[in-house]
């Protein structure tokens, strides 16, 4: 049987439907068995497959994106798969008309695919490719020969080549071109450079062609995303203005981590600022290790030391100190979603307690993942059980667990393959499957708002459930439990989560050391090595990949001890340079050449205000002289009163302190706002501290202290520095002109409260 006919024959069907009309003729294709389903093989020697060029085709000319055809509900009526994922699901979307609108075999010119790409009908995306292009050859010829799915002995795709893969271009270099290299399963390679796809990362910096020249648009760093079919690469490239004048400063690297930010500062001519003030320094390591101020008497401490060490010193002390578990405990506790509404008041304080002591005791971070990993049990006898009770099912939990300890994010993968990495849906679903057996039993729940399905209060067991399974929506069968990026199925059944807390902590998986080392690398520096520091894929690559590299290997090898990361990290001149920038370095944010200010967060903000107005915090239901860092739950009423919140919970929502609903840093907010300015300016939360009879003022005013003495104890306490000559004459003038001295204190302490160097860590 001739299932499509030869084009010769073609042409005679051609004049066929002229001279019968096209419903005789169809019916007389139909009896001749001329017209069924699309061939399996085309004839050979046919060049144009779908998989490899039709796909090609569809995604250069933009129809498979989501803004187009590939969106979840496609455009008027016609619907592709997300940047080709499912050449199935689109062959099928193609040719369910075979002798209708979308394809003609038998007058391919007359195909709607065609003629809407060539505007040759109304088109809401307008023209995609004008005629006779490679575009409209490859989707008429492939339509011409019958509009096969598949081509016997077809080779598959394997590697994407482009070159350059980075690259650095010094004014006046203001273009590159990009070349591309397609390798398939038969060892065959095709020059794809003009069928690939192209995308700038930041299009304020540079602009790319549809063939992959780039052009200059400003100077920096950016990536432009190199895409051919399911797989795509980045390419780095720098744009550096020339400064003639340019000479290397020559900074001596304190450790390792110095000579690798500082090969790449040469390489974009950009000078480190140098090391900050001690000042400047003793206030930053305060915050960022403990959340809170240094005192004035260690301030002074500091300054006075005259140790050549001293700088690392004070890091292994403030390493040892109470505040320092609290305040890292804070950053695991927004991450693995401690609060109130999933895990009721009893699992938030257990929970809470212990990843505390984990810090306290610094625990190895693969001890402390294993921990949470393998949790099962009472979610009060065994705290870190919590984190499966917060996270139900097992897709949230696949997803949790990427992001949290893997630093991928997998939420694309569930309704198709990830358009920016290499994660398939079918990977989704067998990752998930490791957590389907995982269940919880409710002893007992009692929520205050009946209402609300997601809230319970009563202990709860998480156990397995040898029962369970995810199903694959694409295959409509259950997912096989398997590692992410593992080609083999995971363990036996009831092994899958001891087989994930292996792999994970294996010294040598690169997710895990890779993830963590960022996050904290984040925490101390104010941008990740990775940016954002969950989404490691291969089209979002670390500032300084040597670096990375180099870090994890040396957490590793140091046993995952978070102690010795931080000092490690504390120690260069990376951590420890200034915020103010030189002539070089004055519009650099990537590259660790100045330090980056940036707000206080919303617990710092708290804590610090209550420092030093001197005033003791209180919270609600919790025991006076609990600093916001400590609290464990992210909410501090009781949710049933909830309909007037308390003016602390009001300042820490108002300033970023987030609702732990997500395992995601991006919860946290660090934006500045009016209703930030606001609070600080006329709040009640900042102006009753300052006008309470108890506070430190004072005690400032006892004795009648010279008005000098007090403006300097002022100044120590709220910005750990001594008064310019300047600012303390002025200050000065204002103490001793004004009758009532209290209320002139109050001026000075709420314009301190509000000064810069107060708001921002710089």
């Amino acid at each position: 049987m001739i299932l499509f006919p030869s084009r010769r024959s073609r042409r005679t069907l051609a004049a066929l439907l002229a001279c019968l009309g096209f419903a005789a003729a169809l019916l007389a294709l139909f009896s001749s068995g001329c017209l069924a389903a699309p061939a399996a093989t085309p004839p050979a020697g046919a060049g144009v497959t779908f998989e490899n060029d039709v796909e090609a085709v569809l995604a250069k000319a933009g129809c498979s994106l989501g803004t187009c055809h590939g969106n979840a509900t496609g455009k008027g009526g016609f619907k592709l798969s997300l940047r080709g994922f499912d050449p199935d699901f689109d062959f099928a979307a193609l040719t369910r008309e075979q002798f209708g609108r979308r394809i003609n075999v038998v007058e391919p010119d007359r195909s709607l695919i065609l003629r809407k790409a060539l505007a040759q009908v109304a088109h809401e995306g307008g023209q995609r490719f004008p005629a006779n292009s490679w575009e409209h050859q490859t989707l008429r010829d492939w339509i011409a020969d019958g509009a096969p799915r598949a081509t016997a002995n077809a080779p598959r795709l394997v590697k994407l080549e482009v070159t350059p893969a980075e690259q650095i271009l010094l004014d006046p270099a203001a273009t590159v071109q990009i070349a591309a290299r397609a390798i398939f399963s038969d060892g065959s390679t095709r020059d794809v450079t003009r069928t690939a796809c192209y995308e700038a990362v930041n299009v304020g910096l540079a602009a790319v062609s549809a063939t992959g020249s780039v052009t200059r648009l400003g100077f920096g760093e950016t990536t432009v995303l190199v895409r051919f079919l399911h797989l795509q690469q980045p390419v780095r490239l720098a744009f550096v203005p020339a400064r003639p004048s340019f000479r290397w400063s020559a900074p001596t690297p304190r450790n390792f981590i110095d000579e690798h930010v500082f090969a790449k500062l040469q390489t974009l001519r950009l000078n480190p600022s140098p090391l900050a003030p001690d000042e400047v320094f003793v206030r930053r390591a305060f915050l960022d290790l403990l959340g809170i101020l240094p005192t004035p008497e260690a301030a002074r401490a500091f300054l006075a030391d005259p140790r050549p060490d001293k700088r690392a010193q004070l890091v292994n002390q403030l390493l040892e100190r109470p505040e320092f578990a609290d305040f890292w405990a804070l950053k695991w506790a927004d991450l693995l979603r401690v609060e109130v509404r999933s895990l009721d008041p009893k699992g938030v304080q257990a929970f809470h307690h212990w990843i505390r002591e984990s810090v306290a005791a610094n625990r190895p971070l693969d001890q402390f993942a294993r921990a949470i990993l393998t949790a099962r049990g009472s979610t009060y006898a065994n705290p870190a059980a919590n984190f499966y009770r917060a996270s139900r099912t097992a897709a949230v939990r696949g997803e949790a667990i990427a992001q949290v300890f893997l630093g991928t994010r997998l939420q694309c993968a569930q309704c198709h393959n990830h358009p920016f990495d290499r994660w398939t849906q079918d990977d989704y679903y067998d990752w998930a499957a490791v957590f389907a057996k995982l269940d919880y039993k409710v002893l007992e729940n009692k929520p205050l708002d009946r209402l609300d399905k997601n809230e319970f209060r009563g202990e709860q067991i998480v156990f397995l459930n040898h029962d369970k399974n995810v199903t694959n929506p694409r295959t409509e069968k259950s997912a096989a439990a398997r590692l992410l990026g593992v080609p083999a199925a995971t363990a036996t059944v009831g092994t899958e989560l001891e087989a994930l807390a292996d792999w994970i902590t294996r010294p040598d998986n690169p997710f895990f050391a890779r993830a963590l080392v960022n996050r904290v690398w984040y925490h101390l520096l104010g941008r990740g090595l990775v940016d954002p520091i969950d989404d490691f894929r291969p089209t979002n690559p670390p500032s300084h990949p040597a670096l990375l590299e180099a870090l994890a290997a040396d957490f590793v090898k140091h046993g995952y001890d978070l102690r010795h990361l931080i000092r490690t990290i504390t120690a260069a001149h990376a951590y420890q340079v200034a915020s103010e920038p030189n002539d070089t370095n004055g519009d650099d944010e990537l590259n660790y050449s100045r330090a980056i200010v940036r707000r206080l967060s919303a617990e710092q903000m708290f804590d610090c205000l209550h420092q030093v107005a001197g005033v003791t915090p209180e919270f609600k239901n919790y025991p006076a002289g609990l600093r916001a860092a400590e609290l464990p739950a992210e909410r501090t009423e009781s949710r049933r009163k909830r309909k007037v919140e308390t003016t602390p919970d009001q300042f820490l929502s108002l300033f970023g302190k987030p609702q732990r609903q997500l395992v995601c840093e991006c919860e946290r907010s660090a934006e500045t706002s009016m209703g930030q300015a606001f609070q600080m300016i006329s709040g009640p939360a900042v102006n009753d501290l300052i006008s309470r009879s108890d506070n430190r003022l004072n005690a400032l005013l006892a004795g009648d202290r010279p008005a000098r003495q007090i403006v300097e104890d002022l100044y120590w306490l709220a910005l750990t520095r001594a008064p310019s000559a300047a600012e303390q004459a002025a200050a000065a003038r204002h103490l001793e002109k004004t009758k009532d001295r209290r209320v002139a204190l109050e001026d000075l302490l709420w314009g301190l409260l509000n000064a810069k160097e107060f708001i921002l860590r710089r």
